[in-house]
């Protein structure tokens, strides 16, 4: 399972990381540099979320411009607990993304449920399990259960703690 951390400046923290073998999830929002690591680029939905903001679409062509080519997955545009309208905003994007990175991750949300995305997962488009915490917590399993079936990559989003990355390798998680 390879473990992703947000990315931070801060030498000491990426020593750490460096020796732990981590990768860095380089936010839209955020500061657009990975520091030498292999990284994925997260669009920036969690951190607009977070400040009340709509969805910051400049932001996220600004970095898919400068690392969606290298990063190991690009998470599609979505909309935080939105649900199916958050899925039909996905599927948009989705396409506008082909071939950027070497996979997409839908980000599935509270509401979602795996026979409304897996007509879209393969080995170039997986799952990007965000949402709610207690949402999160209670369809992990069905999520990686789903994952295995297609063939799709899954990544855990906001693991932090020991016990969630235990749940994360017990679901099949590819990376958190």
């Amino acid at each position: 399972m390879i473990a992703y951390a947000s990315r931070t400046g801060t030498k000491r923290n990426l020593a750490a990381l460096r020796k732990a073998n981590w990768r860095l999830l380089v936010s839209a929002k955020g500061v657009l540099r990975n520091e030498g690591f292999r990284y994925a680029l997260d669009n920036g939905a969690w951190s607009s979320f977070q400040a009340g903001l709509p969805f910051d679409v400049a932001a996220f062509e600004k970095a898919v411009d400068l690392l969606g080519a290298d990063a190991d997955f690009v998470v599609v545009p979505d909309i935080v607990e939105g649900g199916l309208e958050s899925l039909r905003f996905s599927l948009v994007w989705l396409k506008r993304l082909e071939g950027i990175g070497r996979r997409r991750l839908i980000a599935v949300q509270d509401g979602m449920d795996v026979d409304d995305v897996r007509p879209h997962l393969g080995p170039t488009v997986g799952i990007f399990l965000g949402g709610s915490t207690e949402w999160k917590l209670s369809t992990m399993q069905s999520w990686g259960m789903l994952a295995r079936k297609t063939g799709a990559y899954f990544h855990v989003g906001r693991v932090n703690t020991a016990k969630r990355i235990k749940m994360c390798s017990l679901c099949g998680a590819d990376s958190f």
